[in-house]
């Protein structure tokens, strides 16, 4: 009795660091989705423009998954169990989506990938809601969960950082009670910049708080023969270069298509002092130094500090002149 009273001693809550490194395996467990995209556990977040492929990319990548075979580049380490939730498409249409990509991994994801047909009207951000995702990921021994998208599965207002933050706290939950990773398919804002990725999803400050991946979809450039440009950000490693994807329209499914090419650097604008100096006349006989800077920028359509930077050697020059606050020519 007194053996079996020991073994059902809860673990404690505090925990030395000499005991947690000696409960740490020798190696690091593989990703779900390799190099790095899907860590175990972790919370995969995919996002791009209405109708680049989100949801294709993502069925693919779950049928790959639960296959335990490699797609569009990305190595997939074992096969797994996998739940789909998804919103957009009636359950008869998602399933033929399924069956056509299906032809390129066989029968091997049959019993692996598991689709929800009852999500729809459930909202995460809900207490029964919750509950029902979380059966539905009990039912399947689900390793990894798809919500495609999240915007389906709440009815909160996505510009309110507090809003998003409790829907972040409801994919927390379903994560840690589940124990299984999970893809949200989510949509980004109307405008973004090149170099953005994570900080392009709508609620993207309440949602970096929780993501562990991002990969966000682009179109190329219209020279380019691919489908769609993948951008990646980790949390917790480097991530990938950008790659671009190439779309089978009859079997559905993705294949690698390659590096995306590195944006050319933006050729940077010298400013010679003949052009401070007409400047200036164009100002008149002199002056202030943020007049000055302002009218070489205007002309040159230069920065701010390559103008600053002019107007310094034009005056180390002698083809400028400071005096009393004021720019002069000399005489």
């Amino acid at each position: 009795m007194k053996d079996a009273a020991t073994q059902s001693t809860p673990k404690p809550a505090v925990v030395s660091l000499a005991q947690l490194l000696a409960e740490q395996p020798a190696a690091p467990p593989p990703g779900w989705i390799e190099p790095g995209l899907l860590p175990p556990q972790g919370i995969l977040f995919v996002g791009g423009e209405p109708k680049v492929g989100k949801s294709l990319l993502v069925a693919n990548l779950a049928l790959a998954l639960a296959a335990g075979k490699d797609r569009a580049g990305f190595a997939i380490p074992a096969a797994r169990r996998v739940l789909v939730c998804q919103f957009e498409l009636p359950t008869p249409q998602f399933v033929s989506r399924l069956a056509s990509m299906r032809r390129s991994v066989g029968t091997a994801a049959d019993q692996n990938l598991l689709v929800d047909t009852r999500a729809g009207g459930n909202l995460l951000s809900a207490p029964q809601g919750l509950n029902h995702f979380l059966h539905a990921a009990r039912q399947a021994a689900a390793e990894v969960i798809v919500l495609d998208p999240l915007y389906s599965t709440h009815d909160q207002d996505e510009n309110d950082t507090r809003s998003m933050a409790a829907l972040c706290q409801s994919l927390l939950r379903l994560r840690d009670a589940s124990k299984a990773a999970l893809i949200v398919v989510h949509h980004v804002r109307k405008s973004i910049g090149r170099e953005e990725i994570g900080s392009a999803f709508r609620g993207s400050s309440a949602l970096h708080a929780v993501g562990d991946s991002y990969l966000l979809l682009t179109r190329p450039s219209a020279h380019l023969h691919a489908a769609v440009e993948l951008r990646f950000q980790f949390r917790y490693a480097a991530p990938p270069p950008p790659r671009l994807l190439q779309l089978d329209p009859h079997s559905l499914c993705f294949s690698a298509a390659g590096l995306a090419p590195s944006p050319a650097p933006a050729a940077r604008k010298k400013v010679e002092p003949e052009h401070v100096t007409k400047a200036l006349a164009g100002l008149g006989q002199q002056a202030r130094y943020n007049q000055l800077r302002q009218q070489i920028m205007e002309q040159t359509e230069c920065s701010k500090r390559t103008a600053q930077l002019a107007i310094a050697e034009a005056c180390r020059q002698g083809s400028l002149v400071q005096e009393h606050g004021q720019y002069r020519l000399p005489f």
